[in-house]
């Protein structure tokens, strides 16, 4: 059976301070092809050059990536500030409608970080611009030095027992990286909160009744996913699921 076709949602850059690029982190392609058994196919964020119909018509599931853009607050209702940090409206633009289509349609969809986010707020829910500014909330921001470093492990995060994250980790309580500013302050319409951080930041989430796979994480399982015990049963298990996709169409 050929592999499933994996949409690796891109984000817009500068080479050298003035090439623009849709590029996608190694990592992510890494952890699809290794793990998940997919075919990562890079998606340039921008809907002057992709549709919905089109990308849901050629993936098998999709990796919402992290990126260093946030989510604009307009997408949730509430103004811009200098907090919320830098936007990319384009990819605003293709990543949330998408996220509502696969949600709709079974497509499986496994959110990261800025993807985390984008699940969120295109169900309905708001973010935080900066958890550091929470009173009793740690820094979740991504650390100095090596890329080690900054993918080191920070802190535990616990899942409800029962649900979905504590099966498939088969544990109710595992350690992760911590990389973000921004999170999620209200979950949108059938958002479920599984997994938390120790100073109560949600970390982990699902869609409630969703047809389809729709785990987000609020950290980057794609660093070392291959070696990662975390990692690897989420990149897999979403593997299974754009296999079965595939096999359904």
């Amino acid at each position: 059976m050929q592999r499933p076709v994996i949409g690796v949602i891109g984000n817009s850059y500068l080479i050298n301070d003035q090439y623009p690029a849709h590029a996608a982190g190694t990592m992510n392609c890494e952890a699809v092809a290794r793990v998940s058994g997919g075919l990562p196919l890079i998606v340039p964020s921008d809907p002057d050059h992709v549709t919905v119909d089109d990308l849901m018509a050629t993936c098998d599931g999709f990796v919402f990536t992290g990126g260093r853009p946030n989510v604009h607050p307009e997408e949730y209702g509430e103004a811009e500030t200098p907090a919320h940090g830098t936007f990319d409206r384009c990819r605003d633009r293709i990543a949330l409608p998408l996220i509502r289509a696969c949600v709709d349609a079974g497509l499986p969809i496994l959110g990261i970080c800025r993807g985390f986010q984008e699940v969120n707020v295109a169900m309905g829910g708001t973010l935080h611009p900066e958890i550091r500014d929470l009173e009793g909330r740690d820094n979740h921001r991504m650390p100095d030095g090596s890329l080690e470093e900054k993918f080191a492990m920070r802190h535990e995060v616990t899942f409800t027992e029962g649900g979905p994250f504590a099966k498939l980790m088969g544990r109710a309580k595992v350690m992760t990286n911590s990389l973000h500013g921004q999170g999620i302050k209200t979950a949108g319409d059938r958002i479920v909160v599984d997994g938390w951080a120790p100073d109560g930041t949600p970390e982990a989430t699902y869609i409630k009744d969703a047809k389809g796979f729709t785990l987000s994480v609020q950290w980057h399982p794609e660093y070392q996913a291959d070696k990662d015990a975390v990692s690897r049963p989420l990149f897999a298990a979403f593997g299974d699921a754009a296999r079965a996709y595939r096999a359904e169409r």
